[in-house]
């Protein structure tokens, strides 16, 4: 009887202390998914070499940013961090692959994001396209005016070049947002000089899907948020449309590079779990 006694305690003992252990984990899972991977930064560098790209562009470094969504989750305070530690790396092109706001028409501080991102310096210009959540509650108008005010190039369909004093280029384009802009893959894409090294910028990943039958040799994207959680040995728990392909890091699709940023901020849940925001430094070669 006795022996029986002791060992329900003890059955009734490791039941609560792995209670109490589990419930433990969990809070300290959530402590840092909640507040502390999200304020990290991983500053990707990623050297880039391809027989396109000039001589004269060797060395040539390019930042992309992806994902801000500035809300009470990602502060302007906390953009201003990133203002700094971009212009630290000493780009000479920059890259923005959209979702400026989580919820432009709801965001009381637009008229302050301009200061900041004004702060971004390269001396071959700054460029961007929308992303979901810039053209989401009505915000086309309000992403486009305060990014074209802060410096940027917003390209919507359309290709420009970059050009170096000895004449050689290498071409930068942009699509619109595939979930709610006006995407021309074939306007946009079809007359992409072969013998030119060719950037594209969609923020949607699973635009490579179509990209790829073009002339482009990098496509730069967004979006995906690395899924934002991931579980170990099992990826993303969920990412959104046309991000369930390809949601994190560099990608051979057919003869096309693709490259997912996990982007800087939160959207839904301000959670982030293996998944660490990011900045993205290319270097030409």
């Amino acid at each position: 009887m006795m022996k029986n006694k002791y060992s329900r305690r003890s059955f009734i003992k490791g039941l609560l202390s792995f209670s109490f252990g589990s419930l433990l984990l969990a809070a300290s899972g959530y402590t840092y998914a909640r507040y502390f991977e999200p304020t990290m930064l991983d500053v990707k560098k990623i050297e880039l070499i391809h027989p396109k790209i000039p001589k004269a562009f060797k060395g040539f470094k390019i930042v992309q940013f992806s994902d801000t969504h500035l809300s009470k989750f990602f502060t302007l305070k906390q953009l201003e961090t990133i203002v700094n530690k971009i212009n630290n790396l000493k780009p000479d092109l920059i890259l923005f692959t959209g979702d400026l706001m989580d919820e432009p028409n709801n965001y009381t501080q637009i008229n302050k994001i301009v200061p900041v991102l004004t702060n971004l310096k390269a001396p071959f210009g700054k460029y961007a396209v929308y992303g979901n959540h810039d053209h989401g509650g009505y915000g086309t108008d309000i992403y486009k005016n305060v990014i074209e005010m802060s410096g940027f190039t917003l390209l919507v369909n359309e290709v420009t070049n970059i050009t170096m004093n000895d004449g050689s280029k290498i071409a930068i384009s942009g699509i619109d947002d595939l979930m709610l802009g006006k995407p021309s893959y074939e306007g946009t894409l079809g007359a992409l000089n072969a013998d030119m090294f060719n950037i594209l910028l969609a923020h949607e990943p699973d635009a490579a899907l179509e990209t790829k039958k073009y002339n482009v040799d990098l496509q730069l994207s967004g979006h995906s948020h690395g899924g934002q959680i991931q579980l170990p040995f099992y990826g993303p728990v969920i990412t959104p449309p046309y991000a369930t392909h390809y949601f994190e890091g560099m990608y051979e699709v057919d003869s096309m590079k693709l490259y997912v940023n996990r982007g800087l901020g939160t959207t839904r849940l301000p959670f982030r779990f293996l998944s660490t925001p990011e900045l993205t430094l290319f270097t030409l070669s």
